[in-house]
């Protein structure tokens, strides 16, 4: 029997180490999590290979190190740190940029985008602007991997992050929301003066992920309905605040709790009202 790439579904089991995915526990769907790596025995030797070559750190699908001295040689052979996620390799997802591969799958969203910004580019140098995005931008790209996200991209003043499960685990909304409030915590909202003042959105349900474009230009991104009511939310979110649908606070476990506020919005190009969960952050007080 083969898979949907045309390798041989062979994987028993007893190659795994504690922390790599399992393939049989993923459909073909949710092959852009894996890169169908596991299904190939050879990749599995080479991984083994790689597991005993000490240069940690090393990347989480395939063990291929990124440290000296192997990591920069593998890196001209396409086993560089992945732009999606630099807990992983370039070499893992291959297949997808090369055949503009994906997948719908249940997915969970997060946009972040600063508010307020066009106040802040007025009151400031555009260099000093710039260095707010580029801090704002590290910020969040470094809190979405600690929380197994692939970043999708950049815009504006504004970074989106896809939690999957076959990367971010089942509770991938769980993960989503954690990724959320940590990023208020990086951003300064314990406080009166967070130092990007941020609205956050997160929504859990169907998506196309995978890659797109063109010959000369390709992404990593997710598409559809509940990618554009995500990004209608974080327009929506106040500063300091994250809004959850009720599908991602149900995935998560957080729909009964009876702390967070509940509100309903008309966002706007949808032709019925989203109820969502509003989470905020405790105040330090001020000494």
């Amino acid at each position: 029997m083969r898979g949907d790439n045309g390798l041989p579904l062979q994987d028993t089991g007893m190659d795994r180490q504690p922390g790599d995915l399992d393939p049989r526990s993923h459909t073909g769907a949710e092959r852009m999590g894996r890169a169908d790596l596991k299904l190939d025995r050879r990749v599995r030797r080479l991984r083994r290979l790689w597991r005993t070559i000490p240069s940690a750190p090393r990347c989480k699908m395939c063990n291929s190190p990124f440290g000296a001295p192997a990591g920069p040689l593998l890196r001209y052979i396409g086993k560089g740190r992945w732009a999606g996620n630099s807990e992983y390799c370039s070499g893992c997802f291959q297949y997808l940029y090369k055949n503009r591969d994906g997948a719908e799958i249940e997915c969970t969203l997060l946009f972040a985008d600063i508010r307020g910004s066009t106040q802040l580019a007025e009151s400031m140098s555009a260099t000093d602007f710039r260095a707010l995005l580029n801090r704002f931008y590290s910020t969040a790209a470094e809190v979405l991997i600690e929380h197994e996200a692939i970043v999708d991209k950049f815009v504006g003043d504004e970074v989106i992050g896809i939690f999957i499960p076959a990367l971010a685990g089942e509770n991938h909304a769980g993960q989503a929301i954690d990724a959320g409030r940590a990023l208020l915590r990086a951003t300064g909202h314990e406080t009166d003066a967070p130092w990007a003042p941020i609205g956050v959105g997160i929504n859990t349900g169907e998506a196309f992920v995978g890659v797109v474009g063109t010959a000369d230009h390709v992404e990593f991104t997710a598409l559809g309905d509940n990618v554009n009511v995500t990004a209608r939310l974080a327009s929506a979110a106040a500063r300091g605040e994250i809004l959850v649908t009720e599908a991602a606070a149900r995935a998560a476990g957080v729909a009964g709790d009876v702390g967070p506020e509940r509100r309903r919005l008309d966002l706007r190009g949808k032709s019925e009202a989203t109820d969502v969960f509003v989470l905020t952050l405790a105040r330090a007080p001020v000494s």
